[in-house]
C-alpha cells in the first residue's frame, strides 16, 4: 500500500469521526429539569448524556490525532513510532490510523 492510499484511508476516517463528533454533540445537550419524563427516566437521560460526553471526548481526541497523522503523511516521520523510532506495522496503521506508537510502546 502506498502513501496516497493510506492518506485516503485517513481522510475517510476523518470524515467518519467528524460525523460521530456531530452526533455526540447532539446527544450531550443539557437535560431540561422541567421536562415531564419522570424521575427515573430523567436520571437515565442524565446518565446517557454522561456516556455521550465521554464518547465525544474520545472522538475529538481521535480526530485531533488523525489530523496530525495526515499532516505528517508526506514526511519521513510518518509510519515511525514517536517513542522508539521503529517502523509501525502497516496492519496497525490500517486498523488504527491515528496511531503514532508501535504496539510495544503503546502498551
Amino acid at each position: 500500500m502506498d502513501r496516497s492510499e493510506i492518506k485516503l484511508l485517513i481522510k475517510k476516517e476523518i470524515d467518519k469521526t467528524e460525523l460521530l463528533v456531530k452526533d455526540y454533540k447532539a446527544n450531550t445537550q443539557p437535560v431540561e429539569p422541567d421536562v415531564a419524563i419522570g424521575r427515573i427516566s430523567r436520571m437515565d437521560a442524565i446518565n446517557n448524556k454522561s456516556v455521550a460526553e465521554a464518547a465525544l471526548r474520545q472522538a475529538e481526541y481521535k480526530l485531533e490525532r488523525l489530523h496530525y497523522v495526515l499532516s505528517i503523511a508526506d514526511t519521513a516521520e510518518f509510519g515511525r513510532c514517536s517513542r522508539c523510532g521503529m517502523e509501525i506495522p502497516l496492519g496497525r496503521i490500517l486498523v488504527k490510523p491515528e496511531s503514532t506508537l508501535c504496539v510495544k510502546c503503546a502498551r
